[in-house]
């Protein structure tokens, strides 16, 4: 089974995703910084995937290694792109960088972005990241 035929699920991450930051007050309408995340245990596989995102128009950060508690090493990057918090829009990208995972054998694992409070609220945790 490939990540592409897991695409409900993601469907229904990117709602309960939406309808936290939106419960929890953040703005309906704003603009967010969506961060993508993909990794793998071989940096050739996620470069190449890299590639791919950025030609798919989304910004790609640098790679990082990082060591998990096992003592492996795994490589990630997040492929980044602004947007409103509009499902069918967030699931269309869920649709492209799973078909990119897929395709270079690297694992897709889910967004985040930052909470934007509403109006002129005063929110202690104001640029807060939010990765459910």
């Amino acid at each position: 089974m490939n990540q592409f035929d897991e695409k409900e699920e993601w469907y229904a991450f990117n709602q309960e995703t939406i309808d936290a930051l939106l419960e929890d007050g953040s703005q309906k309408d704003a603009t967010y910084t969506i961060e993508h995340h993909l990794a793998s245990n071989d940096f050739d596989k996620l470069e190449k995937a890299a590639v791919d995102c950025f030609k798919a128009g989304f910004e790609v950060t640098d790679a990082e290694e990082l060591m998990l508690d096992d003592g492996g090493t795994i490589f990630c990057f997040d492929a980044v792109v602004e947007r409103e918090l509009e499902r069918e829009t967030l699931d269309s990208d869920s649709d492209a960088l799973l078909k990119i995972a897929d395709k270079h054998d690297v694992q897709y694992d889910g967004w985040g972005t930052y909470f934007m409070p509403r109006g002129d609220e005063s929110y202690e945790g104001e640029g807060e990241f939010l990765d459910d």
